[in-house]
Formats: structure tokens, sequence, C-alpha cells
């Protein structure tokens, strides 16, 4: 599974598919809370009115989803 780091590596591409998937983020605030998963946990919770439990669930989803993607993007190029 990916994991918050695997998905910071590449924050500018990781972050047009979170805005898809959350589109309530703004851009302005990512410097302030994208390399930190609690912040951020908190940030997707109070934008998209959700609580922490229910961001965090929703953040684990989109890693799932991420890492099935990058799995699909691998088997595909070989």
């Amino acid at each position: 599974m990916l994991n918050w780091a695997d998905l910071t590596q590449d924050w500018g591409a990781s972050y047009a598919r979170a805005k898809r998937r959350f589109p309530n983020l703004l851009d302005r605030d990512m410097a302030r809370v994208g390399e930190d998963r609690k912040r951020f946990e908190a940030y997707l919770a109070e934008r998209h009115h959700l609580t922490v439990n229910e961001a965090r669930e929703e953040l684990e989803d989109f890693l799932f989803t991420e890492a099935l993607n990058r799995e699909a993007s691998q088997v595909l190029s070989k």
C-alpha cells in the first residue's frame, strides 16, 4: 500500500489527483499543510465538513486507490 511519504515525494502530481478527489482543497493552503499528514487530515476534515476520523478514512481510501493506480501503471508499462 502507498503511504504518506510515498504520496508526498511527488506532491505536485499527487496534489492534482487529491484535488480531484477532494475538490474543496485550496491551492494556497497546501504549502502549510501538504507535507504533514495530521495537518492535512485536519484540513481535509475542515474543508469537507468531516470529522477527523472520517477525513483519515477518506485519506486511507485515497492512498489505497493511488497504490492500485500505481500498480496498474507498472503492469501496463511492461
